[in-house]
């Protein structure tokens, strides 16, 4: 992958509204403990794209992936959570789970695409 690419740039996006989201909830809504899981988890995608990135073998940047899309799915649990204890709107909590959606679509794909290079060779 090259710098500048689309997952690095969602990754990064969707960690900014993660974190905004928490300031929200703690601020305004003093919720702290799942707040503080959604802020970990949405952010360490980001953290494990750009490790992934600077992989020294595909072996690394394969692992690394799967590290974010495992992050990925953690965040989809809290964003569910939050939506059904009902702390940020509907449309808010819908959004963030259209978006770690479609980032879990994006590293899913790549780590098929990367499983079956892997078995090819």
């Amino acid at each position: 992958m090259k710098e500048g690419n689309v997952l690095r740039d969602k990754s990064y996006a969707f960690a900014l509204r993660v974190v905004k989201t928490s300031q929200y909830l703690t601020g305004e809504k003093h919720e702290y403990v799942l707040s503080k899981q959604l802020l970990r988890s949405g952010t360490a995608i980001g953290a494990n794209v750009e490790e992934a990135l600077g992989g020294q073998s595909d072996k690394d940047f394969s692992a690394k992936l799967a590290i974010a899309y495992k992050e990925a799915r953690e965040t989809h649990y809290w964003i569910r959570l939050l939506r059904d204890s009902e702390y940020p709107s509907s449309a808010q909590s819908a959004s963030l789970l259209t978006d770690v959606d479609e980032l879990l679509r994006i590293l899913g794909s790549i780590l098929k695409t990367m499983k079956s290079r892997n078995l090819n060779h």
